[in-house]
C-alpha cells in the first residue's frame, strides 16, 4: 500500500504542554526521532516562528491578529518553517554520516540493538568506511526524519467573535488549528485527543490530503488518542463513515501519564491492550468496509485494501524491560515516552529551574490536581514558580488570571459569553457567591469551597512560559511562572539526561533510573486507580443508586484486572517475574476487595 520507509525507532516522544514539545521535531527529527507538537497555542507558535526564523536566517513577516484568519496561517508558516528546518538539519546530517567515521558510529549507537539499519551500517563500516558512494547510497535509501506530528485536544474548541458577532464555526480554535495543519507542507499526523468532537472530526471532509490519493497514498493522516477499545471502535467508525482513515490509535494509560488524566472505569492497561491485540483484525475491518462504501458515495478512489493501521501505547513506560514486553506481548508498533524526556534539554523545551526541580521530585510531589480549568484532573507537581505566584494573589485576595490568551474560556458567565475559570472576572464572581452563603455553612466547608474556586491556574500562559524563559523570549502581563504537567513516573529519574543516553537507557543499554524499589507500570497504574477509587469516596456527597452502581463497577474492573495480571505473570514471556511484583498484585486485590462504600439511606 505505502513505499514508506522503515521506522529508525521503536518510540516516539508524546506531546507535552504546549511550551515543552513545541520545538522537538527541530531538536530531534534528523535522528529519526519522532515526535508531537501542540498547535492550540498560536500566539507561541507566532513567537516561536519569529525565534527559529532569526536563529536559521530565514525572512519572517509578523502574522498579527487583525489579520484575515491569523491563527490558521500562524500555524501553517511556523509547521512549514519547521519542515524546512528539519529537512535542512537531515541533509546535513546525511551528509555528515557519510564524511565523518565517528559520527556515524555514534548515531550507530543510538539505534534500537534489534535494527536492521543499524546492522547494515555496521557492516558498511567493517566492508571498509571508505566506500563513501556505498555508505552515502546506502543512507539515502534507509535513513529518513522522524515525523513531525502535531497535536489538537478536541474539546479546545471556543467560537470567535469580531465586534460581538460570532464568527463561522471555521473559525473555532481547533478547527482553525486543523486548517493551518491541512494546509501546511507537512506529511504527517494529527493527533487528535480528548474525545470525540463531532463538528470538528465532520470537518476533515473539507482536506483532500486526509483522503488517498490515486496512487492509494495518505498525505496527512489521523491517529485517535483513546482509552480503550470501544472509544477507538466508535471514534473510527465515525471517520470512516465519511471515507476517512485513522492510521493509528495511540493508547493512553487513564492515570498513569503527564497532563490531563481521563481515568477508565477501572479498566486496567494490561486487560485494554490484550483487547486491542485481539480484535485488531476486526477495527480494521469494520472501518474498511464502512471507509469504502462513503468513499463510493463520494466518486473517490477506493482502495483494493486497507490503508495500514498501528496501535501504539504512552503512560508510565520506564525502563527497557516494560518497553520491550508492549512491543513484544502486545504488538504494538511504538512506545511513548514522554515525562522522562523533560529532563533531556537536546528533546525538550524548559526553564532550568523548573527541570530541576523535577529532577529532585519524589512520589509524593507529584500528584492528581483540579487546577485545570477544563475541570479535568490534571497530573503535575508541586513547588511550581506557577504555583508560587498564584498563592501570592490569593494570600491579597487578588486571586485568578487576568486571562489574557482565553484559549479555555469555554463556561459561560452570566451573559453567555465565554469566561474561564482561572480568570479573576470569573473567581470574583464565584467568591461573591460563596460570601453570601457564609453565614449558612461552616468555616471547614467556605474553606474548602473557596479554595476549589481559587486553585484554578492559568494553563495558557503557564504551559507556555517555559519556551520563553529557555529562548530568553520576553513574557508580557503578569507573573504567571511554568505550569509543568509530568506523570508519576517522573518520580523514579533524577537527574538530567543526555539525548544519547536517554535513547540507550530505553533500549537497555544504559540505565538512567537508579529506583531499585520502583514499581513496574501496570502495578503502578492499580495504585493510581485505587487511591483515585478512595478518593471519590471521601469528595462525594451526594450517593445515589447511579453512583454505587459506577462505583461496584469500577471494583469489579480493577479485581478482574488484577486476576490478568496474575495469569500473565505465570506465563513464561511475564513482563515481571519478581516475588515483590506476586507480592504486590496480592496486597492491591485484598486492598480492593475491602473496600466498603457507603449505605444508600432510604427516604
Amino acid at each position: 500500500m505505502t513505499n514508506e520507509k522503515q521506522k529508525l525507532h521503536s518510540f516516539h516522544i508524546p506531546v507535552m504542554g504546549l511550551a515543552y514539545t513545541i520545538d522537538s521535531p527541530i531538536k530531534v527529527a534528523h535522528f529519526g526521532i519522532s515526535s508531537v507538537l501542540s498547535i492550540v497555542d498560536d500566539d507561541l507558535i507566532e513567537k516561536m516562528t519569529a525565534f527559529y526564523s532569526k536563529k536559521f536566517e530565514k525572512p519572517y513577516h509578523e502574522i498579527t491578529q487583525k489579520m484575515e484568519d491569523y491563527r490558521a496561517k500562524r500555524i501553517t508558516t511556523y509547521l512549514n518553517l519547521v519542515s524546512d528546518i528539519v529537512q535542512k538539519k537531515f541533509e546535513n546530517f546525511k551528509a555528515e554520516l557519510c564524511e565523518n567515521k565517528e559520527a556515524l558510529e555514534q548515531y550507530i549507537n543510538m539505534l534500537p540493538t534489534q535494527s536492521d539499519v543499524r546492522t547494515g551500517l555496521q557492516h558498511l563500516i567493517e566492508d571498509g568506511f571508505e566506500l563513501k558512494n556505498k555508505v552515502a547510497d546506502y543512507i539515502e535509501r534507509h535513513l529518513s526524519p522522524g515525523a513531525i506530528d502535531v497535536n489538537i485536544m478536541t474539546k479546545v474548541d471556543k467560537e470567535n467573535f469580531v465586534k460581538n458577532e460570532a464568527l463561522p464555526v471555521m473559525y473555532n480554535d481547533a478547527h482553525a488549528a486543523l486548517r493551518g495543519f491541512a494546509n501546511s507542507k507537512l506529511t504527517s499526523s494529527v493527533v487528535l485527543s480528548a474525545g470525540l468532537n463531532p463538528r470538528l472530526y465532520s470537518y476533515f471532509e473539507q482536506f483532500s490530503d486526509f483522503f488517498g490519493d490515486e496512487n492509494n497514498q495518505l498525505k496527512k493522516k489521523i491517529i485517535l488518542k483513546v482509552s480503550d477499545f470501544r472509544s477507538a471502535m466508535i471514534q473510527g467508525s465515525f471517520f470512516a463513515k465519511k471515507g476517512l482513515w485513522v492510521s493509528e490509535y495511540r493508547i493512553e494509560s487513564g492515570l498513569n501519564c503527564g497532563g490531563h488524566a481521563f481515568a477508565t472505569d477501572g479498566i486496567l492497561l494490561g486487560p485494554i491492550l490484550e483487547e486491542f491485540k485481539q480484535k485488531k483484525e476486526e477495527l480494521i475491518a469494520n472501518n474498511f468496509q464502512m471507509m469504502t462504501k462513503a468513499l463510493e458515495l463520494k466518486n473517490l478512489p477506493i482502495p483494493k485494501q486497507p490503508f495500514p493501521m498501528e496501535i501504539t501505547v504512552q503512560g508510565g513506560v520506564g525502563t527497557s524491560a516494560e518497553h520491550n514486553f508492549l512491543l513484544q506481548n502486545y504488538n504494538m508498533d511504538s512506545v511513548g515516552w514522554g515525562s522522562p524526556f523533560l529532563l533531556v534539554p537536546e528533546a525538550t523545551t524548559l526553564d532550568t529551574e523548573t527541570r530541576a526541580l523535577l529532577a529532585k521530585a519524589n512520589e509524593k510531589d507529584l500528584y492528581l490536581s483540579h487546577i485545570s480549568p477544563l475541570g479535568i484532573p490534571f497530573n503535575t507537581i508541586r513547588g511550581t514558580s506557577n504555583e508560587f505566584f498564584k498563592q501570592q494573589r490569593i494570600d491579597k485576595d487578588k486571586g485568578g488570571s487576568s486571562c489574557p490568551k482565553k484559549f479555555l474560556a469555554l463556561s459561560k458567565d452570566s451573559k453567555g459569553n465565554g469566561i474561564c475559570t482561572a480568570s479573576k472576572k470569573y473567581q470574583d464572581t464565584k467568591l461573591e457567591e460563596l460570601d453570601e452563603m457564609k453565614a449558612d455553612i461552616s468555616d471547614k466547608i467556605y474553606q474548602k469551597r473557596k479554595d476549589s474556586i481559587t486553585e484554578k491556574a492559568c494553563l495558557c500562559v503557564g504551559l507556555a512560559n517555559a519556551s520563553y524563559l529557555d529562548n530568553d523570549i520576553k513574557i508580557k502581563g503578569e507573573s504567571q511562572g511554568v505550569v509543568i504537567c509530568p506523570g508519576p513516573n517522573m518520580a523514579y529519574f533524577n537527574e538530567e539526561i543526555s539525548l544519547e543516553k536517554m535513547v540507550n537507557h530505553i533500549y537497555g543499554r544504559a540505565n538512567v533510573m537508579p529506583f531499585e524499589n520502583r514499581p513496574n507500570l501496570f502495578i503502578k497504574e492499580i495504585e493510581l486507580y485505587v487511591d483515585y477509587l478512595k478518593k471519590e469516596i471521601e469528595d462525594h456527597t451526594a450517593i445515589n443508586n447511579v453512583v454505587l452502581k459506577k462505583w461496584n463497577s469500577f471494583k469489579s474492573n480493577l479485581i478482574s484486572g488484577i486476576a490478568y495480571y496474575e495469569n500473565l505473570l505465570s506465563q513464561k514471556n511475564s513482563f515481571d517475574k519478581s516475588e515483590i511484583t506476586r507480592e504486590k498484585l496480592s496486597f492491591w486485590k485484598k486492598n480492593i476487595t475491602s473496600i466498603e462504600f457507603p449505605v444508600l439511606e432510604m427516604a
